[in-house]
């Protein structure tokens, strides 16, 4: 399935098909930002900047991805 596809399912009538698109897109989303994060601090981001970007607080982004960073 595409994400064209998956876009098209979470709008689906039969609820089923559309909690499913649904979580699958929070996943992708999900995997995107540890991505993001990951390559933002390696090109030396502060948190402030990245939490800016995603719309959040400094604290809230640092506390969900700054034990992420070896």
């Amino acid at each position: 399935m595409t994400l064209t596809d998956t876009a098209d399912a979470a709008q689906s009538p039969d609820p089923t098909t559309g909690l499913r698109a649904v979580r699958a897109l929070r996943e992708l989303a999900e995997r995107l930002e540890v991505l993001q994060v990951e390559r933002a601090r390696q090109l030396g981001w502060s948190w402030q900047e990245i939490a800016a970007e995603l719309g959040v607080s400094r604290q809230a982004v640092h506390k969900k991805h700054g034990r992420r960073r070896a």
